[in-house]
């Protein structure tokens, strides 16, 4: 069997790139593995003959050798043989990966990202503010310096793992790691553990931070405090917190974006008349609208770089103003006078959507 081209064992062709090989290899040992084909000796030795061949190939170095003199390259003590456990190491070395990342590095895990949600008002979110907060989070342990051993002593490499961390047991088909029980997947062990930590390497307590909120930011946004999130187990980098913003419902304005949305009221004649009308912006100046004669109700006016900052950008959004017409309700008896002989003099012309549409109705009703 082994005698045999490696090319021709792994279904590929000469040229075939790295990529391919694997995913050949992948293929066949799947087909010819021994625990797929228990008591098959054409299959195992098939196995152990791809194996060979994948483990020459996904060198370059021997790759290079065996396209250049062939198998004589390996001859003489050159490197080509390998017993059965060398076929399982490549194996797992291919399939580890598809399995879910190979091997675990040992040591003290990173700590964990920690979120801290904030509530800011629009105003704030227009100017931007530094905040401070204050948050219970795991520190490193000043005593042992987040060694958790007691000062003046180190920790030992485990001896059930040889610190690795963890530890390996062959079910089936398969080769499963699990975290070694002894230093629960650390590789090492503390004899005499600090009196502070315990062991641990860090301890809780409340921490002030200092947060930065650039002008702009808007709803959800995140700011990333790198490491000041919870401490790593003996000694490991710390993790990161996350700040999410929330801003507090305005009583005038509804942003979207950049982009800084309100209604505004204005009295019929006004509307008729034309005139202006003032809207404070939040950059503390005074907006003067110019309303055209004869808006109508819900049209949107524009008041060009009076919304928000555009976040880590140049310039503002917009201001937009939806004007409503307001019909008055109380009207003294010289108003109503003036509004009579005004609707005495009406042609319809001045009201041409509530004249064309009463037209309509009275052409579709006879």
């Amino acid at each position: 069997m082994t005698d045999i081209d490696y090319y021709e064992l792994l279904e590929c062709e000469r040229t075939a790139d790295g990529a391919t090989l694997k995913s050949s290899y992948r293929k066949l040992a799947m087909k010819w593995h021994p625990d797929k084909n228990p008591g098959d000796a054409d299959a195992e030795a098939r196995f152990k003959a791809i194996s060979e061949a994948y483990g020459c190939l996904s060198d370059p170095q021997k790759r290079a050798q065996y396209d250049q003199y062939g198998k004589a390259a390996f001859q003489n003590g050159g490197g080509g043989g390998q017993d059965f456990s060398g076929f399982s190491d490549i194996f797992e070395s291919v399939f580890g990966e598809f399995m879910g990342g190979g091997r675990r590095q040992a040591g003290p895990r990173r700590g964990a990202d920690l979120r801290y949600d904030l509530e800011i008002s629009l105003d704030e979110a227009y100017h931007g503010k530094s905040e401070e907060i204050v948050i219970d989070v795991s520190t490193q342990c000043a005593p042992c310096g987040g060694s958790g051993a007691t000062p003046g002593t180190s920790a030992t490499t485990c001896k059930t793992c040889a610190g690795h961390g963890q530890v390996r047991a062959q079910q089936g088909f398969f080769v499963v790691e699990r975290a070694c029980p002894t230093c629960h997947g650390a590789g090492q062990v503390i004899a005499d553990p600090c009196k502070t930590c315990h062991g641990a390497g860090r301890v809780d307590q409340e921490q002030r931070l200092e947060v930065n909120i650039p002008p702009g930011v808007d709803e959800g946004t995140r700011i990333r405090l790198s490491g000041k999130g919870e401490a790593g187990a003996r000694g490991a980098p710390a993790g990161d917190l996350y700040i999410f913003l929330h801003v507090r419902r305005h009583t005038l304005f509804e942003r979207e974006g950049a982009t800084l949305f309100c209604r505004a009221p204005v009295s019929f004649t006004t509307a008729a008349l034309g005139g202006e009308i003032e809207i404070p912006g939040l950059d503390g100046e005074m907006h003067v609208i110019k309303v055209p004669a004869g808006i109508q109700p819900a049209k949107q006016l524009r008041q060009r770089g009076a919304g928000m900052p555009v976040l880590n950008g140049r310039g503002h959004g917009d201001m937009v103003v939806q004007i409503d017409v307001e019909t008055p309700t109380k009207l003294n008896a010289r108003q109503k006078e003036l509004l009579l002989q005004f609707r005495e003099t009406e042609t319809g012309e001045e009201c041409p959507q509530s004249h064309g549409f009463f037209d309509k109705l009275g052409k579709m009703f006879g």
